[in-house]
């Protein structure tokens, strides 16, 4: 019964995490596109809270609940790759969480050089890897 509450708080942290890492580069959008100082503080401010807020605290909720998950499931790295390449993705999302946070400094320090279009393609990355993590979870292709 334990395992079932981790996973269901691992889901629902996943939730929020991606939920933030889908939100924060539609800002990143709209902060490029803004012209007035008004538009620009305000939208540092809500990058901010977003990322430090709500986004930091759902990685790290995911990574403990997930780590729970494989530390009560030790065997799962003996059934198949799908679980290796799971966690690759895994790493290459926080990796790509980090650099909205990088991001998110950058734009409040008034340093953007990216235009709205980069950011419209930058939201695609989180929606890739959401797509083939779920895919290895549920199918497990190998």
């Amino acid at each position: 019964m334990l395992y079932l509450w981790i996973k269901a708080f691992h889901i629902v942290s996943v939730v929020c995490w991606f939920a933030g890492l889908f939100y924060l580069p539609r800002l990143f959008v709209y902060h490029a596109q803004s012209e007035d100082a008004i538009s620009k503080e305000r939208f540092s401010l809500m990058e901010r809270k977003l990322y430090r807020g709500i986004m930091g605290p759902a990685m790290i909720a995911t990574l403990i609940f997930g780590g729970w998950l494989i530390y009560l499931n030790p065997g799962i790295f003996s059934m198949g790759g799908w679980i290796h390449a799971k966690l690759t993705l895994v790493v290459l999302l926080i990796g790509y969480h980090h650099m909205c946070g990088a991001q998110v400094k950058r734009f409040a320090r008034g340093e953007n050089t990216r235009s709205h279009v980069f950011y419209r393609w930058f939201n695609e990355v989180p929606v890739l890897i959401l797509l083939a993590i779920v895919i290895l979870v549920v199918v497990k292709p190998f």
